[in-house]
């Protein structure tokens, strides 16, 4: 790999560590017949100029799409983790929820995580691992989102978890695309990964291996996530900062009414204005003022003349509307029943510039972050 394989752009030139003859994996270890077939591998550590994630630049191993957790069966470790899902069951209400598990193995942690309350559904590649996990009365579905038409049975999910297994897939883009769409919106979930602010902090080389593609610190992880659609909501550094541990949330779309709403507001407010205002003229031909006229279609029919205190604009036309835009004397020359201001921060000044000058000769109306306001 000579590129990244998150964001896609180039490495640093200088690796930040060289290996040789370093193990292919650290799984199926070989046996007495198969010693002569083991070799080495060349394994150079790199780091994204982008989105700046460390990366191992070798192939992944062939195994990547299986969850394998020697680990698990700690009793520390389980003891750790069934307070660990107790807390974050009952800090997001998954009690009876539907959580999934991508990556679940032999179900070790999704056991676990079902002694908490939720009802828990898993994803394995391995066809011996859900086998087990079948016979465990574990619900596992024998699937590895690659290709972007794999549907979850039981999604979509209200919750989910993904433990150390993150930093083994090649393709991450694809892989959570596919996962947040089986997700219902603002989903919780748990993400954790080898902690790499740790590992660089304690010079920790030994922690590099084959199997993990990525090493993530808070702030790449935060990226990477936030780039497919998982925005972080906590860290947490735990068992002995090995592992970097992220609650996040699946993003829900802002309410694409809202913008719709809005103009419908102001279209309203301006048109009832105008028709009590027949000669109005506007204040400012800054963006604001140039995207309401345009986005309300009004011709000179309905706005006499645009009004701006810069020289460099006076003189010509706004954009789409071609409106001309005159110096503030014209009110005086060519005077208006009413001005709408539209200069975002400036426009108060504006209201207290014309009564000095002009007392309440004209009806005047501010455009506000809500919509026309009209000033006594």
């Amino acid at each position: 790999m000579d590129k990244c394989r998150i964001c896609g752009k180039d490495f640093y030139p200088d690796p930040l560590l060289e290996l040789l003859n370093m193990p292919a994996a650290a799984q199926n270890f070989p046996v007495w017949e198969t010693l002569d077939q083991d070799r080495g591998i060349a394994m150079n550590v790199r780091q994204c100029s982008g989105c700046g994630v460390v990366q191992i630049d070798s192939e992944p191993v062939p195994y990547y799409r299986e969850v394998i957790r020697a680990s698990a069966y700690s009793p520390e470790m389980k003891s750790f983790r069934l307070k660990q899902f107790a807390d974050w069951v009952k800090k997001y209400d998954l009690q009876n929820k539907k959580v999934l598990e991508a990556g679940c193995g032999k179900g070790e942690y999704l056991d676990l995580m079902s002694q908490s309350g939720p009802r828990c559904f898993g994803t394995e590649y391995s066809s011996e691992s859900v086998q087990i996990c079948k016979e465990k009365g574990l619900n596992v579905q024998k699937v590895f989102f690659e290709k972007g038409c794999e549907d979850l049975s039981e999604a979509p999910f209200d919750a989910f978890f993904i433990l150390n297994w993150l930093e083994h897939i090649p393709d991450l883009s694809i892989f959570l695309k596919i996962l947040s769409n089986q997700l219902i919106p603002e989903a919780p979930g748990l993400i954790e990964v080898p902690n790499y602010d740790m590992i660089k902090q304690n010079g920790l080389l030994t922690e590099f291996t084959a199997e993990h593609l990525y090493y993530f610190t808070e702030s790449t992880l935060e990226g990477t996530l936030a780039a497919h659609g998982f925005d972080v909501q906590e860290y947490r550094s735990v068992w002995d900062h090995y592992i970097l541990s992220a609650e996040v949330r699946k993003r829900r779309q802002d309410d694409p009414n809202r913008f719709s709403d809005q103009k419908k507001k102001i279209n309203s407010q301006v048109r009832g204005f105008l028709s009590r205002y027949p000669k109005t003229v506007v204040w400012g031909a800054g963006h604001q003022s140039l995207m309401v006229l345009a986005m309300l279609g009004l011709t000179e029919n309905e706005i006499r003349y645009v009004i701006d205190s810069a020289p460099v604009k006076q003189g010509k036309f706004t954009f789409v509307s071609h409106l001309p835009i005159v110096d503030p004397s014209y009110l005086e020359s060519d005077p208006p029943d009413a001005v709408m201001i539209m200069c975002a921060g400036y426009s108060d000044e504006v209201v207290r510039m014309i009564r000095k000058k002009q007392g309440n000769r004209f009806a005047l109306a501010i455009m506000r972050e809500n919509g026309l306001e009209e000033q006594c």
